[in-house]
């Protein structure tokens, strides 16, 4: 079990995308069963009105730092080691190391034929690449038969590793409820990785994603539907930072 700083009653783990590789890594060699919740201020901030959300984060194998502002937070707590593991960055090492692994790769979420389209980029750029399925959900929670059908598909080809892009908490929830149910080792909920690695929505530049203001960028590209996440959640989350520190209010793990 990684350490664990704690965020607004978050326990964000004290990773860097080297260590973050390496407990995968041992993970899928041993088989032991867990999700990854890749978590930024977004997730944190849906954690403070949603208890079984917030267990669920805390539940997680891993819960990496994916917004800079979690990285500022650990190394407030003295861990310098701690760096940003980006949901993007942490898909592309997997898939680098997978090449010599033999890790099997399944990819489910995202618009009709993103799966698909992120499945040929990444086989692109890594040839030795196992993907040995994808799957598109409705815009829905999944019936009896879509249960039954995704279930099937899943033990025919026995990935190690089920990468989810949906959205924050939806995500989430999917890979807690379902982790039990599937024949796979790990799930990770990588939200825009789909989008980005597939070329469907582009890129923040890396100095800002190394100065924090990703936010800013993707608030630029998608105004309607992030304005109010950001203008909402970034506020707030600075002025409940600011009482945990000083402690004017305690934010206890669950």
């Amino acid at each position: 079990m990684t350490k664990r700083v704690n965020v607004l009653g978050v326990g964000l783990s004290v990773l860097n995308l080297r260590t973050a590789l390496e407990a995968i890594a041992a993970a899928v060699r041993e088989r032991r069963k867990g999700y990854i919740c890749v978590t930024g201020v977004h997730g944190v901030m849906e954690a403070q009105d949603d208890s079984a959300f917030k267990k669920i984060l805390n539940g997680a194998f891993l819960c990496t730092p994916d917004g800079m502002p979690m990285v500022w937070a650990g190394k407030l707590d003295g861990h310098r080691e701690m760096t940003r593991v980006y949901g993007p960055d942490l898909m592309l090492d997997v898939c680098a190391w997978s090449e010599t692994s033999g890790c099997k790769h399944f990819f489910y979420g995202g618009a009709d034929g993103v799966a698909e389209l992120l499945a040929r980029k990444l086989k692109a750029k890594f040839p030795e690449l196992q993907v040995v399925g994808t799957y598109t959900p409705p815009f829905r929670a999944l019936n009896e038969t879509e249960v039954k059908a995704l279930q099937e598909q899943i033990r025919v080809v026995q990935p190690d590793m089920l990468w989810v892009g949906l959205s924050t908490p939806k995500q989430e929830k999917f890979m807690a409820e379902f982790l039990p149910q599937l024949d796979v080792t790990l799930m990770v909920g990588v939200g825009a990785a789909f989008d980005f690695h597939s070329g469907r929505i582009s890129q923040a530049p890396r100095w800002m994603q190394r100065t924090g203001l990703e936010w800013f960028y993707r608030l630029c590209c998608e105004p309607r539907r992030l304005w109010k996440r950001y203008l909402r959640n970034n506020p707030l989350f600075v002025l409940n930072l600011f009482l945990q520190r000083t402690g004017l209010k305690k934010f206890p793990l669950p």
